[in-house]
């Protein structure tokens, strides 16, 4: 409220203090009312963003516990495992073609890549020289022959007069050692026939073994080497029915075999033949059966693995020397085991585990140490989890330990390895 006077000049004076006065209070109010309201919206605020966060995190948590997952138990049954083992194939023989005399090649009589038989000449060489040499030595032979007979003449007529004292014992040793001399000379000149006769023989090059034969490596008119280490190599024959399959195994590998055959839980590899299934790159199955015929007698001390070898029929001729397959043998004796999907295995750094529920319905992860894969499909579990534990096997990525989710029961089919909805749970 303002004060008007018009009595005198210092009335000015009052009304602008009363007005000062009134206009401080109104002013001091009006903070005290802002800051008030500052502090009364901050609260406000502070409020509302922590109810707000609480509640979503309860709306997550109840998003996290209505994710719908699949369960089932594991297969449990009474198995015989099978190992598995990559190797390769190669002839049962393998014959590099050489020479045994040196030529002029004559003649090559087969086609490439035929099936030759053991004997048949599959090169000849120029055998003129060769024809040459024996009767060379068939003429030595002839003259030693006649000298040996004439040293025997001289020999017996002399071995009549020693007994009645008419010559003398130097000529007497001197015919012995001349019909020794013959007689030596007569075989060195028959083991000359004998060398040329083979020489002769060895111009007709023949397979020494039935089976495929390779290329010519040399061709018609050409001078080869023969007779040694460093012979020209004319062509190579491959057996290949019967064929063999190598594979290796590791040192422990074989020292649980051998320790099951002492058991009477296994066949011992090295006398009984056991049996190796085996399947090529582009086959699903083992289609192909063999006998195990041969276990290397040392483990190799570079690598720790030892060499066995499998024996099968080729009669069809399907398998080639240097192919590659998968042989899988007898594992282990008969035993019950648990086996799961291998999709729903997951891996935490070295460690193996799986998600199950319990009874309440929340994700336990559980560590596991596995087996190999079955020939159903599923992996074998040695240890970790049984046949009663319920394994969530979809929806991996999106859940963890302590969640509780809504189950759907489903079984495991080992066959397919495929899943299948038998009854829903909440």
């Amino acid at each position: 409220m303002v004060i008007k006077s018009d009595c005198s000049p210092y009335n000015f004076v009052p009304e602008t203090k009363i007005k000062v006065k009134v206009m401080i209070k109104l002013n001091f109010n009006t903070k005290r009312n802002l800051v008030l309201g500052v502090v009364g919206l901050s609260i406000a605020i502070f409020i509302y963003a922590f109810t707000t966060a609480g509640g979503k995190e309860i709306n997550q948590n109840a998003g996290m516990a209505a994710l719908p997952v699949e369960v089932a138990l594991p297969v449990h049954e009474n198995i015989t495992e099978w190992d598995e083992y990559t190797g390769r194939f190669e002839a049962s023989s393998r014959v590099e073609v050489r020479a045994r005399v040196s030529g002029f090649l004559e003649k090559v009589n087969f086609e490439d890549g035929q099936h030759v038989d053991k004997g048949q000449v599959l090169f000849v060489i120029d055998q003129r020289p060769f024809k040459i040499a024996l009767d060379e030595a068939q003429a030595n032979y002839a003259q030693t022959a006649a000298s040996l007979q004439t040293a025997q003449d001289n020999f017996v007529r002399v071995e009549s007069l020693r007994e009645t004292g008419a010559l003398s014992i130097e000529e007497y040793d001197r015919r012995k050692q001349a019909l020794v001399h013959a007689e030596a000379s007569i075989q060195l000149a028959q083991a000359m026939v004998d060398n040329a006769k083979l020489n002769l023989e060895f111009t007709k090059v023949k397979a020494p073994i039935s089976g495929l034969v390779s290329r010519d490596r040399v061709n018609e008119g050409n001078i080869i080497d023969g007779g040694s280490a460093n012979s020209t190599l004319l062509t190579t024959i491959v057996a290949t029915s019967p064929i063999h399959f190598y594979f290796t195994g590791s040192e422990s590998d074989y020292l649980r075999y051998v320790r099951l055959a002492r058991n009477g839980e296994r066949g011992e590899a090295r006398s009984e033949g056991l049996p190796v299934f085996i399947k090529l790159l582009d086959e699903e199955e083992f289609a192909h059966e063999a006998k195990m015929d041969f276990v290397d007698n040392e483990i190799d001390h570079n690598s720790g693995t030892i060499e066995s070898r499998a024996v099968l029929e080729n009669k069809d001729h399907l398998l080639e020397p240097g192919m590659f397959g998968k042989a899988k043998l007898l594992g282990s004796a008969e035993h019950d085991a648990v086996m799961i999907p291998d999709e729903i295995i997951g891996t935490n750094q070295s460690m193996r585990f799986v998600y199950t529920l319990n009874d309440k319905n929340k994700v336990v992860s559980k560590t596991v140490t596995l087996g190999p894969l079955h020939s159903n499909g599923l992996r074998i579990v040695r240890e970790g989890i049984s046949s009663e534990d319920k394994v969530i096997v979809n929806n991996i990525q999106k859940i963890r330990p302590g969640m509780v989710v809504n189950p759907s029961q489903v079984a495991i089919e080992g066959e397919t390895n495929s899943l299948t909805t038998v009854a829903q749970a909440h």
